[in-house]
């Protein structure tokens, strides 16, 4: 159909600049195109890596049809077993927004469980931490005040009936 244009290495770091501001105009899937544009010319470029992951992420919480599914397939071409723990805990914690905001049965128990699997990630994570680096605690403090601001509880287990008087 179309031979994409390729980008050439100087322009790199100015892409990954707009790729950011996309992101921040609530623009994801064209930050994803600016980023996929950069791999295709450095297929291991970290910062292209990990705002993909990002982008991708943000569409879950838009209302966009995506899955995670194409977020995790970035996960292990980060090298940094930190970030690895870090981004994985950003994918279930914005699955769990997902699924809170859209609402319906069992949403709620969906999204503890997602919610727990990111403050999960996030202490492997903590665990392996920068000196300085706090951002792992913060997100799971997060992920704590959704639970408790929200009422969320696990599901019950297959076979328990709740007690009727």
């Amino acid at each position: 159909m179309f031979e994409l244009k390729p980008l050439s290495p100087e322009a790199i770091p100015q892409a990954i600049e707009k790729a950011h501001h996309y992101r921040l105009l609530n623009e994801p899937a064209e930050a994803e195109s600016i980023c996929l544009d950069v791999l295709e010319v450095d297929p291991d470029h970290q910062q292209a890596l990990v705002t993909l992951l990002l982008a991708l992420t943000d569409r879950l919480t838009k209302g966009y049809a995506i899955s995670a599914t194409k977020a995790k397939e970035v996960l292990p071409r980060l090298r940094d077993e930190y970030q690895r723990a870090y981004y994985a805990g950003i994918i279930c914690e914005r699955q769990a927004k997902a699924r809170l905001n859209q609402g319906g049965p069992g949403g709620g128990f969906d999204a503890y469980e997602w919610l727990r699997e990111a403050m999960t990630w996030y202490e492997q994570a903590e665990a392996i931490r920068p000196p300085g680096n706090d951002d792992a605690l913060l997100r799971w403090n997060a992920c704590a005040r959704i639970i408790m601001r929200n009422n969320l509880t696990p599901r019950q287990a297959e076979g328990s009936e709740p007690f009727l008087e």
